[in-house]
């Protein structure tokens, strides 16, 4: 592969950037080539010594991806993020997507643990409307409770998650950087 057919497999991987980040990126190899060229080297050899565009823009793609998410933490950014890893590479699939989903399942529970105990005086007072009779002061009092345990578990949740979607952010760079570089 020369050095065109390399740039234009590049730029077709990296249709998801903005051109001008295209662009740069495009730029660096092109300057790379140019200085490999001085050193008597030739575009097939320079190529092969890059490895395969598609991968390379692969790796690019996770890079940028984490670096949004780590800039603008939002549920698009950081899932365009998991997914770029994944796609590094099928070890990447069982190492990032396990945990991936383990986390999320907890973290999702938890919300759904406090915003059912916030709600629980409500569904007291439906049990009211339709069962006058069965009205105790301790099913009263147990919702109120519920309410202030829904409260702290939710305002828990709140620290739990940026917690952990900056340590999963983390995770992921860590993965990152050693598909790249290996274990050095």
């Amino acid at each position: 592969m020369n050095k065109d057919q390399f740039l234009i497999k590049l730029d077709q991987s990296l249709n998801r950037l903005s051109d001008d980040e295209r662009k740069d990126i495009l730029a660096d190899f092109q300057e790379h080539f140019d200085m490999a060229k001085k050193d008597d080297k030739t575009e097939e050899e320079i190529a092969q010594s890059l490895g395969s565009p598609n991968h390379i823009a692969k790796e690019l793609l996770a890079t940028h991806y984490l670096e949004k998410a780590e800039a603008t933490s939002s549920t698009g950014n950081f899932l365009r993020a998991v997914w770029a890893v994944i796609g590094l590479g099928f070890f990447n699939l069982v190492i990032v997507l396990g945990p991936f989903i383990a986390l999320v399942s907890l973290i999702v529970s938890g919300w759904i643990m406090g915003g059912a105990f916030v709600i629980s005086p409500f569904l007291f007072l439906i049990n009211l409307l339709f069962y006058p009779g069965s009205f105790l002061y301790f099913d009263l009092f147990f919702s109120i409770t519920l309410t202030g345990i829904g409260l702290l578990i939710i305002i828990a949740m709140v620290y739990v998650t940026n917690f952990v979607t900056k340590g999963f952010m983390g995770y992921l760079n860590f993965n990152v950087r050693i598909v790249k570089g290996g274990m050095k």
